[in-house]
């Protein structure tokens, strides 16, 4: 089944990281689209919350959009500011912390 972008304005000029708030003590998430090829997701992290590690059948690639983030890969931790990116790989263990208020734009391709 195919799912058409969702949960965004079409046909207008937006800035990604003001279309999700930070929640305290919390990580929120808002789906963007998913199918089998891909899944677009917006996330917000406040400080020290985190998505533990686990493994992805696609490679996902990260931006920051906002703050400072943790990205752990295969155990090895990489810090990411406002406008990086990281991939990581498909079938390798990855993890995300907020370090400070951090949100990220995932795409995972399948």
């Amino acid at each position: 089944m195919s799912e058409k972008i969702k949960n965004m304005e079409k046909a207008e000029v937006l800035v990604l990281k003001d279309q999700i708030a930070y929640q305290g003590r919390q990580v929120v998430s808002m789906t963007i689209a998913q199918n089998s090829a891909v899944s677009i997701t917006l996330f917000a992290f406040d400080k020290g919350e985190e998505i533990s590690s686990h493994k992805s059948a696609g490679d996902a690639f990260v931006t920051c959009l906002d703050g400072v983030g943790e990205i752990t890969i295969d155990d090895k931790k990489y810090e990411l500011h406002e406008g990086e990116s990281i991939v990581m790989p498909a079938g390798h263990p990855h993890a995300v912390l907020g370090k400070e208020q951090f949100k990220m734009l995932l795409v995972v391709v399948f």
